[in-house]
């Protein structure tokens, strides 16, 4: 540290530093170096000035220390390299991954069944045993050949936990007819006999990796398309997104987390009042058909327009 030190001459305290080496196994040497100043002394204080300078050779070292050498010189290379205006530091690029605002899970990461059987005899352990029975049985609900071809068409997905949560994206269209009314499902008939309230506009689980676009398209396609044979125009702008996590009405004791994706759609050739479509078939000739049969599926739907705040998103 800096302290002052009055010579053996008269006049102000010289400045001087003292620099002890830290180095262990050498013996201590103390260095000084005096901190001239700037200012040009006055000439009738030049022999102060000698003798000052006459002493700060004294305690020069004769000897230059190796390592202190070495520190210093390695300290201004590393300050000057900065310092320069053409060196720049280094930030390595951390890779950009862009992911839609609108899309499902990843395909692979979804767990597979062989069977409704062998998601039956998964999920018996992880449900409370009552609520898993009534499913199917208890009017409005599904079976297991319901969730297995969920999952095999990969619309929702299974977490492995107690209860298992199942995930599921659904886009919602928002019909909008005249007058700024919008066209609801008011109930489902199903192929067991019972009817299913539902009051909510047109919604259709999505693919893997479908587009928004087409998940309307196909969704108004596959539930007015015995009725719509017009035009079909996405309102621009109309894009929303929320997460809803609820207990499934469709299989109760099972939670669910539902990415709903909804959008406004004007769809041409409509009726102004209420109507009924049919559901199609989905699964034509292959295995996936004779599980459906032993599902529940949806026969009718039911449409009624109604003022927007009567509508539930």
């Amino acid at each position: 540290m800096d302290q002052p030190i009055h010579g053996p001459f008269p006049g102000p305290a010289t400045t001087i530093r003292r620099i002890v080496d830290p180095f262990p196994g050498e013996k201590s040497q103390v260095r000084y170096s005096r901190l001239l100043p700037f200012a040009e002394e006055h000439p009738r204080h030049r022999h102060r000035r000698r003798r000052r300078v006459h002493l700060l050779r004294r305690y020069r070292p004769n000897n230059i220390n190796v390592p202190d050498f070495f520190l210093t010189t390695l300290s201004i290379l590393f300050s000057s390299s900065f310092s320069s205006a053409s060196l720049k530091p280094y930030f390595p690029k951390i890779p950009f991954y862009q992911i839609p605002s609108m899309s499902v899970s990843n395909p692979n990461n979804r767990r597979r069944f062989a069977n409704p059987d062998s998601l039956s005899d998964w999920l018996k352990p992880r449900l409370p045993s009552d609520s898993f029975a009534s499913w199917g049985v208890k009017p409005g609900t599904k079976n297991v050949h319901n969730l297995w071809l969920e999952i095999s068409q990969g619309e929702t997905s299974l977490a492995d936990s107690t209860p298992p949560i199942r995930t599921v994206n659904v886009v919602t269209v928002k019909v909008i007819g005249k007058n700024n009314r919008v066209l609801i499902e008011s109930h489902q008939e199903l192929s067991d006999g019972t009817v299913r309230s539902r009051h909510r506009p047109l919604s259709e689980k999505m693919k893997p990796d479908e587009s928004p676009d087409s998940a309307v398209l196909r969704a108004i396609r596959e539930e007015l398309g015995s009725i719509a044979g017009g035009e079909v125009r996405i309102v621009p702008g109309s894009y929303r997104e929320k997460v809803e996590e609820r207990c499934s009405a469709s299989y109760p004791g099972l939670p669910a987390r539902y990415v709903l994706y909804s959008v406004d759609a004007i769809v041409d050739g409509l009726p102004d009042g209420g109507f009924v479509t049919e559901e199609g078939e989905a699964y034509g000739d292959s295995e996936e058909k004779k599980v459906a049969d032993q599902a529940v599926t949806v026969r009718k739907h039911f449409w009624k327009w109604v003022s927007p705040d009567a509508v539930e998103l």
